[in-house]
């Protein structure tokens, strides 16, 4: 089962566990229950609003069952996340692997890694019906390490080819920006539960180094999905929808769920992220050779969404 991600982003809301179900409440009149979803189907808790309450009973289970729980800030971006300390029965094998790993090693796997980010970007441009050579041409060039930053490069044309050359990214701006935070927000939980399922710690990283990030390793998964979220915002602009709100906020998550291509097949991006953090622990324990990361395209139901208008 993938699990839901559940946001809760109105204020004055309670949380607290109910027979095995987390339970929404309001805080005020008659302090109305609103609604409640049974704690084995959640993947992830996203607090998008300032003023909830929420119990201590409620995250030990939602950490109990590797579900994060996400504490966002006014930009939408996570600046806190709960996750449990025991996330695999393999664990601190896994660990003394992750730590063992060669310079060698973590810079062949970041190359492989800016590479498929690469390629789902131009993947992204050829949907938008925009360039993408620019992109395609940087795939070849990536060597162990990305000592040219290559990663970096592609960025700063990217995001003039997919949004215009007016656009710029600041986390700290609304519109495309705001929205763009949410979705990077989502699959940042996501990857991260990922990871921790995996065996893996967070903070022990492929190539981000900020000393005070302690999710290094899930920044570094995450960046070849990201390009899904881009899309899905490109997508919503199409359609003039230029804000976060309800909506758009439902199908930046939908986006998840969506099918990618595999080596296996189509599989859903939540399922891509899993394999991923999984494959890497393999990589790790000497039992594989290469990260199982997603084929080159789109989400088969975006890429059909794009199709139809």
């Amino acid at each position: 089962m993938i699990g839901r991600i559940v946001e809760v982003a109105d204020d004055r809301r309670h949380l607290f566990l109910s027979r095995g179900f987390m339970v929404v409440q309001d805080t005020e009149g008659e302090r109305k229950e609103l609604g409640q979803v049974p704690l084995d189907d959640i993947a992830a808790v996203i607090a998008n609003a300032h003023g909830l309450s929420y119990t201590n009973n409620l995250l030990v289970a939602l950490a109990e069952r590797g579900a994060p729980f996400v504490l966002c800030a006014a930009n939408h971006n996570a600046v806190g996340m709960l996750l449990p300390v025991d996330g695999n029965y393999h664990q601190a094998k896994r660990f003394d692997a992750q730590i063992e790993a060669g310079k060698p090693l973590m810079k062949r796997l970041w190359a492989e890694v800016v590479r498929a980010k690469l390629t789902q970007q131009a993947a992204a441009l050829e949907a938008a019906g925009s360039p993408n050579a620019p992109l395609n041409v940087l795939v070849s060039k990536v060597r162990s390490g990305d000592p040219e930053n290559l990663e970096a490069q592609g960025a700063r044309r990217y995001w003039g080819l997919l949004f215009g050359d007016s656009f710029r990214r600041d986390q700290n701006a609304g519109g495309l920006n705001a929205m763009l935070n949410y979705g990077y927000t989502v699959l940042r939980a996501a990857m991260a539960r990922a990871v921790v399922a995996a065996g893996l710690h967070p903070t022990l990283g492929l190539h981000h180094s900020n000393e005070s990030n302690a999710m290094r390793l899930v920044d570094d998964l995450m960046e070849p999905f990201r390009p899904v979220i881009d899309l899905k915002v490109w997508q919503l602009q199409r359609k003039n929808e230029m804000d976060l709100t309800p909506d758009t906020k439902r199908a930046l998550v939908r986006t998840l769920y969506d099918d990618m291509q595999t080596d296996a097949g189509v599989t859903p991006v939540l399922v891509c992220a899993q394999k991923l953090a999984t494959s890497l622990a393999q990589v790790y324990l000497g039992e594989r050779d290469k990260l199982d990361l997603p084929l080159p395209g789109l989400p088969l139901a975006l890429a059909n969404t794009l199709n139809d208008e």
